[in-house]
């Protein structure tokens, strides 16, 4: 197997793509531009019947070049690589250096694949992928592409290694809402083979990776921490927000289903002997269930009272304390 190794010499995490998976998302765009060429050529059937064969034979070859050639240019430059059948099969067409590519690279790749791959029926585009080592046909090769594997089994995927513990939760209040998912990549492929490349080499990706990172956050790196350290940090707080909000997800989801509120009692906790809903002889949210009454009536203690049990009229005294019993005795004055 080999990697791919850009400008800088960072070797890239990323795998190219063999036969078999490519053959397999050329399928799919090719039945993904059969049926939208079908659909193009009876609209234009249905909306050209009253031209000359002469205009009809224009429209059909125009037609043909632009859906057949037009738009997979066009969906491979707005998705940077992606089109319908390689984002299906974990794919990705990146350029030699392993940037994102452009309207020429698409370009060259349509129209050398109308060659290689309609016309001959994908013959030669076979041949070509099988000789070249990476895999690459034809339209790779004259327009500096290649085309990767995206997704890696979990077991593959590279340890990022964690920050100085000086630096965890300093970086709590930065904005990375505009920092793209192709920044994240390069930071963590750097980081995880800063010890692999030269010292020079490794500490020069990592100054430019942290000035494009702290240009996309807004806020400087800080005097005194290392490139690589500042990077390490940045990561480690974004997958610290990430896991914060899995968990608060995960937990409002349980909260929704069977869950209790805020002060209420638990199911199964002291029942309520005589009273309903509050207003019915019950006591309401919040205050101590009481036998044989209600709260603020006959029989029952007032809100925040010792509940008693068979009490007199006007309940229990403040305090918690049970009144003596009338005795018709009358002190003297």
């Amino acid at each position: 197997m080999s990697e791919l190794v850009t400008g800088d010499a960072v070797v890239l995490g990323l795998r190219p793509a063999k036969l078999p998976s490519r053959a397999l998302a050329v399928v799919i765009d090719l039945v993904v531009v059969g049926v939208a060429f079908v659909l193009v050529s009876v609209g234009l059937a249905v909306s050209t019947a009253t031209l000359d064969e002469a205009a009809l034979a224009a429209v059909s070859v125009a037609s043909f070049l632009l859906v057949l050639v037009g738009g997979p240019v066009a969906v491979e430059t707005l998705s940077h690589g992606r089109s319908l059948g390689k984002l299906a099969c974990g794919l990705r067409v990146v350029r030699d250096d392993g940037g994102p590519i452009r309207f020429r690279h698409a370009l060259v790749r349509g129209a050398v694949g109308f060659v290689e791959i309609l016309m001959t029926l994908g013959a030669v585009a076979c041949v070509a992928s099988l000789v070249s080592e990476r895999g690459r046909r034809l339209g790779d090769v004259f327009a500096g592409t290649l085309v990767v594997r995206e997704r890696l089994p979990a077991g593959r995927a590279a340890f990022v290694p964690p920050p100085p513990p000086w630096l965890v939760g300093r970086f709590a209040g930065l904005d990375l809402s505009a920092v793209p998912d192709s920044t994240w990549l390069a930071v963590r492929q750097c980081l995880t083979r800063v010890h692999q490349l030269d010292a020079r080499v490794g500490q020069a990706m990592a100054e430019r990776l942290a000035g494009e990172l702290a240009g996309r956050t807004g806020a400087p790196v800080p005097e005194g921490v290392p490139a690589w350290a500042y990077l390490a940090a940045v990561v480690n707080e974004r997958q610290t927000r990430e896991a914060q909000r899995a968990y608060a997800a995960a937990r409002n989801g349980s909260a929704g289903v069977g869950g209790q509120r805020a002060g209420e009692l638990p199911v199964g906790g002291a029942p309520v002997v005589g009273g309903g809903p509050e207003g019915a002889g019950g006591p309401a949210k919040g205050e101590v269930p009481v036998a044989g009454g209600g709260p603020g009536v006959a029989g029952g203690p007032a809100k925040g009272e010792v509940p008693v049990v068979g009490g007199t009229a006007g309940g229990a005294m403040e305090g918690g304390t049970v009144p003596p019993a009338a005795t018709g005795f009358v002190p003297p004055a």
